[in-house]
């Protein structure tokens, strides 16, 4: 079941992406090698809380919230509310809304609001605002968690300003992972 609606949404991704020139109109999903990474991710550092911002239609929420343990829970933010809206209708599709939260709102916003101790954090969303949010971020991961940021390799130069806004942190490990569009993945010291 999950997986079929894995793949439909892949199809239907690509689809409108190709036929819509608006980016708030795109998917942007994450290629399924990047969500096969993400379930690895999850299970590996035995992540039982995980945070996406950049939901869009459900599609990377889906890949996370599938590889949790029983009793965890996956919080994701989008921004605008048509994609909320299809993102928890594929939630409930796939019998998963139980253990998802969907937030609705600008992130900056909604990102102060939310209580430290995520172990996984995955950032899929508006590129110029990772500088902005990163003390947030920092401040949601617990210590020896997880932040993997997407688009990497295919945005690099957009995300310069980030990569050197997290190198000049101290107790933070970095590595890009040539994964998909390039995962960046971010170990924050115990």
């Amino acid at each position: 079941m999950l997986n079929t609606l894995l793949t439909e949404l892949e199809r239907k991704g690509e689809q409108n992406d190709r036929q819509q020139s608006s980016k708030e109109q795109r998917y942007l999903n994450i290629t399924r090698d990047t969500g096969e990474f993400l379930r690895v991710l999850v299970k590996a550092t035995g992540a039982r809380r995980v945070l996406e911002v950049g939901t869009s239609n459900g599609y990377s929420a889906l890949w996370l919230a599938s590889s949790l343990p029983p009793g965890g829970q996956l919080t994701t933010i989008e921004l605008l509310p048509a994609k909320a809206e299809e993102a928890q209708r594929h939630f409930e599709r796939a019998g998963l809304a139980g253990c998802i939260t969907l937030l609705q709102g600008e992130a900056g916003a909604l990102l102060a609001a939310l209580p430290a101790g995520f172990d996984l954090i995955f950032l899929d969303a508006d590129r110029a605002r990772y500088v902005a949010m990163l003390d947030e971020l920092l401040r949601l991961l617990r210590p020896g968690g997880l932040l993997v940021c997407d688009n990497a390799v295919s945005h690099r130069q957009e995300l310069e300003a980030f990569v050197a806004a997290l190198n000049a942190r101290d107790g933070l490990s970095l590595s890009l992972v040539p994964v998909g569009k390039g995962e960046l993945l971010v170990h924050k010291g115990e």
